[in-house]
């Protein structure tokens, strides 16, 4: 059922709260790091900064709201999701970055309600970013409001991805979507970090996102804030966004079909050979 603005609001005030405090303990174990474990497969990385700040997202969030489910990065799910809600958090999204001390990384918090982003706040406390939107109450960057590129054109639009952990050994990469698309557009960016390149979308310093091989904690806060400042987000193909699908389409609208008529052109690297 639909929730009212005044019950938004709170759930998207204790979402920021969350995300602030987790990326309070981000800068206070900058350049600090004293264990960097691999968490199965290479370059998933896990460090004591992940593990703090989400101690730190969940005493705010299991304070406020003690009966709501949640699906962390780190501690997977706690709790039963029998209700309606469902957080996502990502305590570190950007870790290989963090850990390099590559300042582009960030904490997401989000909510879905009946399986679909609709609270979101993403902290990137290293250029003091704070991005926040819910449905219907808009989209802001640091209480101001945002909104998407008016790039109406896909050859003078840049683009951000990201490539899969499982990228060396599957061939459903997007290695070769990326080298078509840098031909295609003024360029394509790799930042690192899913939630501020979906951050980036709906404050038009980007104007498309594509990606695979995500998790619904990578995307969660993203996907509201893009909506909220009138961008658009769907599967590759333009069909229903699915958050456990694990793929995402975002971009300002104006650019969605030619961008996913690309992508669903272009024939995998192994095709190639």
């Amino acid at each position: 059922m639909p929730h009212s603005p005044a019950k938004l609001q709170t759930l998207l005030d204790i979402a920021t709260e969350a995300a602030l405090a987790g990326g309070a303990v981000l800068q206070s174990y900058w350049g600090k790091l004293e264990e960097i474990q691999e968490k199965g497969r290479p370059g998933d990385l896990v460090t004591e900064a992940d593990k703090a700040s989400e101690v730190a997202v969940l005493e705010v969030l299991q304070r406020h709201l003690p009966d709501h489910p949640i699906l962390a990065e780190e501690s997977g799910q706690l709790g039963e999701v029998t209700s309606e809600y469902l957080w996502a958090i990502d305590p570190l999204d950007g870790t290989t970055n963090y850990a390099h001390q590559y300042p582009f990384c960030s904490v997401s918090v989000g909510l879905l309600i009946d399986g679909v982003p609709q609270v979101g706040a993403i902290f990137d406390p290293f250029h003091q970013d704070l991005f926040r939107a819910a449905k219907g109450l808009g989209a802001t960057r640091n209480r101001r409001p945002i909104s998407v590129s008016k790039t109406a054109e896909l050859g003078k639009s840049l683009l951000v991805t990201g490539f899969a952990y499982d990228r060396r050994e599957t061939p459903d990469n997007n290695y070769a979507e990326f080298c078509r698309l840098t031909h295609l557009t003024q360029g394509v960016r790799r930042g690192g970090s899913a939630s501020i390149d979906l951050a980036y979308i709906a404050c038009g310093r980007l104007d498309g996102y594509w990606e695979r091989g995500l998790s619904p904690w990578d995307m969660a806060a993203g996907v509201i804030l893009v909506e909220e400042a009138g961008g658009q987000v769907t599967a590759y193909d333009e069909s229903p966004f699915v958050i456990n699908s694990g793929r995402i389409l975002a971009t300002n609208g104006q650019i969605h079909q030619a961008l996913s008529q690309e992508l669903l052109q272009t024939k995998p690297l192994a095709e190639y050979s």
